[in-house]
Order: C-alpha cells, then structure tokens, then sequence
C-alpha cells in the first residue's frame, strides 16, 4: 500500500464495516478537537495542534487508538474490558466503540496540549 496523502485516502484502502468505524472514530475525534488539524503522521491519521493529540489506525481485527502515554495514564482504570498498553488501545471491529470515553480522551489531549509551551 503506498502512503496515504490524507486521511479520506487511509479510511478508503478498508473494507466497507471498518470504513465506518473509521469514519465514526474520525467524526468524534473531530467534534471533541474541532480546532485540531488532520495530518497523517507515521502512516496513520492524526489529529494536531501544538503536537500531536491523538492517532488512529485500522487493523484486521480491531482499530488502534493511540492518545500517548498520557491519555491512557488518565483514564487506564476505564480502559480494562479492552486490550491496552502504554501508548495504545485496541478497539475489536465487533463491538461498539466507546464514544463517549473517545470523547473524553480526546479533550484531556486538547487540555495537556494547551499547557505546553
């Protein structure tokens, strides 16, 4: 696969049902960052402001939803029904996403890219 140049190319190169889950995790990334620019970064879609907030990418089985090490750190204690580690949730194809945690991740990473320099 050669390397998308934006994320609508990324979501493309999937099937049909994890296009949608892309798109859905896209969309609540979107409305909890709406001042975050889309980039893609190491491959996968990013959201951005001052750095990097948060990444996604789509896998056979599940979509990985990257907010670093510090977004996980804060909410790892809602992050136990899904395999998780340092840096990097794995959210299976065959379950509803978490919105409202994506949500909330999300805006923790807005919040701690505002207190850098």
């Amino acid at each position: 696969m050669n390397k998308p140049n934006n994320t609508e190319e990324y979501i493309a190169t999937f099937p049909e049902p994890v296009r949608r889950l892309l798109e859905e995790l896209r969309q609540t990334i979107k409305s909890a960052a709406p001042q975050a620019k889309e980039v893609i970064s190491y491959g996968m879609p990013a959201f951005k402001m001052k750095g990097v907030l948060v990444y996604f990418a789509g896998y056979e089985k599940h979509i990985g939803f990257y907010p670093t090490g510090s977004g996980i750190e804060a909410f790892k204690t809602e992050l136990t029904p899904y395999k998780w580690s340092k840096g990097t949730v794995q959210l299976p194809l065959n379950k509803p996403l978490p919105l409202d945690l994506i949500t909330r991740m999300v805006q923790y990473r807005v919040m701690r890219d505002g207190e850098r320099k």
